[in-house]
């Protein structure tokens, strides 16, 4: 089955990032063609500096390896190195009501706020349903903010497949839930937006600094407390084995511990779970054409999928197909 996914390059990857979407991608790409790409052409619509860009999309790919995403399994590549996608877009928004672009939500709650929107946020969910239809994807997985997009995507293609023919391939959503229970710095769910994420990857003793600063109630020390409504509990038992979390899950339970205690088990866990994949991308920044390889082959492969789409839609709407 072909699974298709991508990651903005607007900033460097947190916990949340990870156990939400990353390592299901990792998952997936043992038993599935899997097609993942760093949405640089999406990342326009917010980053306005052509250097940091550049230097974004490198750390995702950087990161990906890392964290164990497989070229030899797995299809990584550049957006933008794909420009059959561009053409795709346009094919698709000539029959894209505006209403059903209005009623997106990232449009409309930036709208509801005051907030400019300009023309690429409008008609971001067309580039998204592009990117998808140009590989012919099967699984998208997505987190569930991101299901109305599919769902977008599924009627543009309806709609073109009505007009001029079974064309494009239409994609399911496999939902990712596991990000929604990634608690950031100050308990609520960990995001950019929200400015409270942890790190996968940078300097260890900084990382420990912040996990030391995480907010907490203010209980006193002999007070049982249920686990399962903590989210320092919530972060430690998504590094820590069966045992380890039944232990802890078991001194809450008891009472009589301090936060602090918990959150040198975060730090301790946490160092010792990413310490290989840090290990792994300290490598591959010594061996950047090895990285840059990587994703040359990628975008090769998308570009043949991705011209095979292109090339079967022009033909159905009339236009000449190369």
């Amino acid at each position: 089955m072909r699974v298709l996914s991508g990651i903005q390059p607007t900033g460097r990857p947190h916990w949340g990032n990870y156990f939400g979407a990353i390592s299901q991608y990792i998952d997936l790409q043992a038993e599935h063609d899997g097609f993942y790409f760093i949405a640089d052409l999406h990342a326009l619509t917010t980053i306005r500096d052509a250097k940091t860009l550049r230097q974004n999309s490198l750390d995702a790919a950087l990161d990906l390896l890392a964290l164990g995403l497989d070229p030899a399994k797995a299809t990584l590549f550049i957006q933008s190195s794909v420009p059959e996608v561009t053409e795709l877009t346009w094919l698709l928004m000539t029959g894209t009501p505006m209403g059903l672009l209005e009623r997106c939500h990232a449009y409309k709650e930036k709208r509801a706020k005051g907030l400019n929107a300009d023309a690429g946020l409008f008609t971001y969910p067309v580039l998204m349903a592009a990117d998808i239809l140009a590989y012919d994807s099967q699984l998208v997985p997505v987190g569930q903010d991101q299901v109305q997009h599919i769902e977008v995507c599924r009627d543009i293609a309806g709609t073109f497949n009505h007009q001029f023919g079974e064309t494009f391939v239409l994609p399911t959503a496999k939902t990712l839930t596991h990000g929604a229970k990634v608690p950031g710095t100050d308990g609520q769910k960990m995001s950019k937006s929200y400015d409270n994420t942890l790190p996968l990857f940078g300097e260890v003793r900084a990382i420990r600094k912040q996990i030391m600063r995480i907010v907490t109630d203010s209980r006193p020390v002999d007070e049982a407390k249920e686990p399962d409504e903590d989210h320092l509990f919530q972060l430690f038992r998504l590094f820590a084995g069966p045992s380890e979390t039944e232990a802890m899950a078991a001194m809450y339970r008891r009472g009589g511990f301090g936060y602090g205690e918990v959150k040198k088990a975060v730090a301790d866990a946490s160092e010792a779970f990413f310490a290989d994949a840090r290990q792994r991308r300290a490598e591959l920044e010594r061996n950047l054409d090895h990285v840059h390889d990587c994703l040359t082959k990628g975008s090769q492969r998308a570009r043949e999928a991705a011209a095979k789409v292109v090339s079967r839609a022009k033909s159905a709407c009339g236009l000449s197909a190369p």
